[in-house]
C-alpha cells in the first residue's frame, strides 16, 4: 500500500506501451517514455495510448452524449456510490491506496472512487475518457487515459485495488482483458469485476434478438431511433411495472429502472442511454460462473468469490501477498 503521507503522482504507476519501460516523464504536450522516447500525445488534456476508440466508438458517441447522466452528484441519489460498494465491499476510506478502473465511461464510478481519497488511474479506450476528464480530471487524485484494456500503460503487479464494471463482456475476448487486468494487481491486492451472465433468460431477451441488425446500424440513426421510441414506450413499461413488478417491463425492447427513484427526466435518459448502450456495441459476450472462476483460478488469484450480482456476474479475488516474499 502507498503510504498515506507520501504524495503519490499517479503518472509513477505508468508504463509505455511500446518497451514496457517504467520510466515515463509528463511534458505540456505529450507524456514520453525515457527508455525508448516514445510520446504518448495529450489531447485535450488527456494522455492518449491508443489512436482511436477501435470497437468501442459507441461507447464514446454515448458518454459524451449523456457525460453527468448516470452521475450520483448529478442525480442527486446513491445510485453509483450503492453498486460500487455493494459490489466490491471495499471501505469507504482507502486514503493511501492505489485503485485502476477499466472502462470508466463518463466516470460515475470515478467520482465515487476519487472520494474515497485514493490515488485512482482511470481509462476508457473510447473518447468518453473526455467525459470522465471533464467530470473529474480537475480532482487532484485522479489520473485520466485513454488506453486500451489489452494493453494497460501501467506497471506490472503495481496496484492495490484494480476494479471493472460492466466492461469485460464488451471486448473481443474478455478472458485476455481478465488476465491484462489481473497482471496490474500487486500482492496484496484485489481485483473486483463484473460481467453479462450467460443464462437462457439474458440470452431471450430482446437484446440478443436485435443485436444483429443494431451493432451494424449508424449509432447517430440509431440513437435517434431509441430516443423517439422511448418515451413512447416508458408509460407502458410503468403500467407493466405495476402489474408485474421488475418482470414486467422486460417484454419491452427498452431498459427502463421504474424502482431507482428517478425523476421523469432523468428516467427518459436513463432509459435512453441504457437503451443504447444495450443495442451499440461492438461485442456482448456474457459469461457463466465456472468461465469467470476459471479466470481466477488462471491468474493465480486467492480468496476467490464469484456470484450473481445486480449486473450479471460479481467476482472479487486477491494476489496473494506470498507472491511478493518468493520475488524478495
Amino acid at each position: 500500500m502507498t503510504n498515506v503521507n507520501q504524495v503519490v503522482d499517479n503518472i509513477d504507476f505508468l508504463a509505455c506501451t511500446s518497451c514496457g519501460g517504467e520510466r515515463l516523464t509528463s511534458a505540456i504536450e505529450c507524456l514520453q517514455c525515457l527508455d525508448c522516447n516514445a510520446s504518448f500525445r495529450k489531447i485535450r488534456e488527456v494522455p492518449r495510448f491508443v489512436c482511436d476508440d477501435d470497437y468501442a466508438g459507441s461507447f464514446g458517441f454515448q458518454w459524451n452524449v449523456h457525460a453527468r447522466t448516470q452521475l450520483d452528484s448529478f442525480t442527486k441519489l446513491s445510485i453509483s456510490h450503492d453498486r460500487l460498494f455493494k459490489t466490491t465491499k471495499w471501505s469507504r476510506n482507502l486514503s493511501g491506496q492505489s485503485i485502476l478502473e477499466a472502462g470508466s465511461g463518463a466516470g460515475r464510478f470515478t467520482e465515487v472512487l476519487a472520494a474515497t481519497g485514493a490515488n485512482v488511474i482511470s481509462f476508457d479506450l473510447s473518447s468518453a475518457v473526455d467525459a470522465n476528464f471533464k467530470n473529474n480530471g480537475h480532482k487532484p487524485n485522479v489520473l485520466v487515459i485513454q488506453a486500451s484494456i489489452l494493453d494497460i500503460p501501467v506497471r506490472r503487479q503495481s496496484m492495490d485495488k484494480v476494479i471493472c464494471l460492466g466492461v469485460i463482456q464488451h471486448t473481443p475476448d474478455p478472458a485476455q482483458a481478465f488476465s491484462c487486468l489481473a497482471n496490474c494487481v500487486r500482492p496484496g491486492g484485489e481485483l473486483v469485476i463484473d460481467v453479462y451472465a450467460a443464462r437462457l433468460r439474458s440470452l431471450l431477451s430482446w437484446k440478443y434478438v436485435l443485436r444483429p441488425l443494431t451493432k451494424r446500424m449508424n449509432k447517430n440513426q440509431l440513437y435517434s431511433f431509441i430516443e423517439a421510441a422511448v418515451p413512447a414506450l416508458l408509460p407502458v413499461s410503468e403500467f407493466l411495472f405495476r402489474l408485474f413488478g421488475r418482470f414486467g417491463p422486460r417484454v419491452l425492447p427498452i431498459v427502463h429502472y421504474p424502482s431507482l427513484g428517478l425523476s421523469p427526466e432523468l428516467a427518459r435518459r436513463w432509459a435512453v442511454l441504457d437503451t443504447f448502450d444495450m443495442y451499440s456495441p461492438a461485442h456482448d459476450h456474457p459469461q457463466t460462473i465456472a468461465a469467470v472462476r476459471s479466470w481466477f483460478d488462471a491468474a493465480g488469484l486467492t480468496d476467490v468469490v464469484v456470484d450473481y450480482g445486480p449486473n450479471g456476474i460479481v467476482a472479487r479475488g486477491r494476489r496473494s501477498s506470498a507472491e511478493s516474499d518468493a520475488r524478495s
